[in-house]
């Protein structure tokens, strides 16, 4: 099993053929199959004596991958998609067969170098301080508990220094447009979620938060505020600035998802809709969205990663030889103990390619996005939602129920032409297109809104 015999060396050497023509070529866009269908046509793959390896990749490469939506296909336009680099893909393929863990300085440190220098480079553009740091989860779900688990510890800390009890119940201020993990987040750590009101443009401001935070339930303490750089709806930045100078007046955590949008960051183009996040106590950007990274890399970057330390450092007699603070571990910044060096494929992308091709990469799908709005806009049988802010252009159909948008999107998926998923806004069936492949083109969105005609 072990051993590296001729069989192995073939076996190596076809996923690694595979893998390259996946690489380079077009990805395809499949779709699922039944259970029943797949168990017809790969039957039971996990046996005593085993398949082989040739055996095993063949019912992968022909059934199995088939079955599963690639999610850099370039008309791919439905949640959030994911485009890596072909950098970042192939190394990828190192980091994994590297048996590499980046957990610990003392295990990791090249990689834990270089991925400090990728969380740099967007502390930097969310104009955090030099002290700011954090580590690489595996998505915006894990990275909004560890930030709000560390949020709720500091709020802890400082009660327990001023001689005050813990509150009956500890609630932190969301909006309705905040991400469905905040919820989850709030399961977990059995806390209460306080919604505070968006305004007419869907947009939570700091007048609302501080009415919230005012109007908490009577024995309740507010320990974070949850801001949204990019709904994942229709991607709406919030009022940064405004829900900054509250949580500061009422010395409150400010937490930002900017897991889909915060990329935008580095968008001259659209960098003043972020104004404020530099104040933010916690921020989350996931590079597997719109920072061209694989699955599954998010960004956690802390103001005083020193709180966050203290909230999750775990403590065990096997753990003590790694317990030091001159050096970096990322395992004391998140929930988190074994971790894969996860930003490194970032890493290698940004390395090789530079951050003025992010940038430029970016710009080139919010122009795309700008284009798709002007040809909602311009077809009388559609309706543009609201004015998108970043790559989310979400629009109706006249005449058309939910039943209608799935037949749609059904068949787009079936003929091979996209993926789109139908969404509710306001109570009402719509749709929405998310823009992020720096590969799907003004044409390919024409060649969509076309067959709504």
């Amino acid at each position: 099993m072990h051993e590296f015999d001729q069989e192995s060396d073939d076996l190596i050497q076809s996923v690694f053929r595979y893998a390259l023509d996946r690489i380079k070529n077009e990805p395809p866009l499949d779709g699922p199959l039944s259970e029943a269908e797949l168990t017809a046509l790969v039957g039971q793959t996990v046996t005593p004596e085993g398949l082989g390896g040739v055996e095993a990749l063949r019912r992968y490469t022909e059934h199995l991958a088939p079955a599963s939506i690639s999610a850099d296909n370039p008309r791919y336009l439905a949640f959030v998609p994911g485009a890596p680099t072909k950098a970042a893909a192939v190394f990828d393929l190192v980091i994994g067969a590297s048996s590499l863990c980046g957990s610990t300085w003392l295990d990791g440190a090249g990689m834990v170098f270089a991925e400090n220098q990728a969380l740099r480079w967007i502390a930097d553009l969310a104009g955090m301080p030099e002290s700011a740091g954090g580590c690489f989860v595996t998505g915006g779900t894990i990275g909004n508990l560890s930030a709000l688990v560390a949020a709720r510890h500091d709020a802890n800390a400082k009660r327990s220094e001023a001689g005050l009890d813990r509150p009956t119940r500890w609630v932190m201020v969301a909006s309705e447009g905040t991400h469905s993990s905040i919820d989850s987040a709030a399961n977990v750590m059995d806390v209460d979620v306080v919604l505070a009101n968006a305004d007419d443009s869907r947009r939570l401001r700091g007048d609302a938060v501080a009415a919230a935070i005012a109007g908490r339930p009577e024995g309740t303490e507010v320990f974070a505020v949850v801001a949204t750089a990019g709904t994942t709806n229709l991607g709406i930045v919030d009022d940064l600035e405004g829900i900054a100078d509250a949580c500061a007046s009422a010395g409150v955590w400010m937490h930002v998802d900017g897991a889909y949008g915060g990329a935008a960051m580095a968008a001259p183009s659209v960098r003043h809709r972020f104004d404020g996040i530099e104040r933010c106590d916690s921020l989350v950007v996931d590079p597997h969205k719109w920072l061209f990274s694989p699955f599954d890399c998010a960004a956690l970057l802390y103001r005083n990663p020193e709180v966050a330390r203290a909230a999750h450092r775990q403590h065990a007699g096997y753990l003590d030889p790694i317990i030091d603070d001159t050096v970096w571990n990322p395992c004391d910044y998140a929930h988190v103990l074994t971790r894969r060096a996860r930003g490194m494929p970032f890493w290698f992308s940004l390395a090789v390619h530079g951050t003025d091709a992010y940038r430029d990469a970016i710009e080139g799908t919010l122009e795309v996005a700008r284009a798709t709005r002007e040809m909602v806009v311009d077809a009388e049988y559609l309706e543009l939602i609201v004015e998108p802010e970043l790559s989310v252009v979400a629009f109706r159909r006249t005449g058309w129920d939910l039943a209608d948008y799935q037949q749609w999107c059904d068949r787009l998926l079936a003929e091979g032409m996209a993926l789109l998923t139908p969404t509710t806004v306001d109570d009402e069936p719509a749709m929405r297109v998310c823009i992020i492949n720096p590969r799907t083109t003004v044409d390919d969105l024409a060649m969509i809104l076309a067959t709504l005609a």
